[in-house]
């Protein structure tokens, strides 16, 4: 998917839905949590990808 190179991250989360760094994170969260999507990183270098599994 164009600009989804190297997963999504909270900025691009943030830029997307034009919302806070706290949400965004909060929404990313969740959706690691419901299995949506895994993470990959830790701090600034967090990525998230979906769960094809």
């Amino acid at each position: 998917m164009k600009g989804f190179k190297g997963g999504l991250t909270a900025k691009k989360h943030m830029r997307i839905a034009k919302t806070s760094k706290a949400t965004a994170t909060r929404d990313l969260k969740k959706l690691e949590e419901l299995k949506v999507l895994v993470i990959c990183g830790r701090g600034r270098s967090t990525h998230y990808f979906l769960n094809l599994n």
